[in-house]
């Protein structure tokens, strides 16, 4: 498969994607119209990931573009801000698998706690991906963890992130790390 195709079954929101065995870098709230706006430790991660998740807003489907020239595997869903021709290529969530890892992943702008708390038991995920509010945090959701990588090029009001996750034993490590590189929070996702 050419590199930045994850792809999507047409009767699913179940994306499948190549063996992923290293790391998966986290990514939403892009909000450009002419490229993937990555620097710094951003790109690094994005370019050295096995697996990109972006929780939507490319915006225009350039940038979504530019995302999967720089992704090895790229699996996304739409914001609210994303055009049609956007929307046309992606759809609102998406479930992938990693190494034993479950991810689902939503933009957030139709999902309240309790409705992502039911998709991440609907689709038996230990990660729940988000994004819209632009704020970067972890926290438990039931079973599973909530992560907002908060936004790369657009912080807005919060400061401008991306998530990182590393096999690690049992179960992943994941990291909120500013463009500059620094680390804004650790956390772990043990095995289910």
């Amino acid at each position: 498969m050419p590199r930045g195709n994850a792809f999507r079954d047409s009767d699913s929101s179940l994306v499948l994607a190549d063996a992923v065995s290293g790391m998966i870098t986290l990514v939403s709230d892009t909000h450009g119209t002419n490229g993937h706006r990555l620097t710094g430790r951003t790109l690094d991660a994005v370019r050295e990931a096995d697996l990109v998740v972006h929780a939507g807003d490319f915006t225009t489907e350039v940038v979504y573009e530019a995302f999967r020239r720089e992704a090895a595997e790229l699996v996304a869903v739409t914001g609210n801000r994303d055009r049609r021709a956007v929307r046309e290529h992606l759809s609102g969530t998406a479930t992938a698998e990693a190494d034993g890892l479950r991810v689902v992943v939503a933009h957030g702008h139709e999902h309240d706690r309790t409705a992502l708390s039911l998709l991440a038991r609907q689709e038996d995920a230990d990660l729940v991906v988000v994004g819209h509010s632009h704020q970067p945090g972890v926290e438990k959701l039931g079973d599973a963890t909530l992560v907002n990588p908060g936004s790369h090029a657009d912080p807005r009001r919060y400061t401008a992130a991306h998530g990182e996750l590393e096999p690690a034993g049992k179960g992943w490590t994941g990291r909120l790390v500013t463009p500059d590189g620094e680390v804004l929070r650790e956390f772990a996702l043990p095995q289910a």
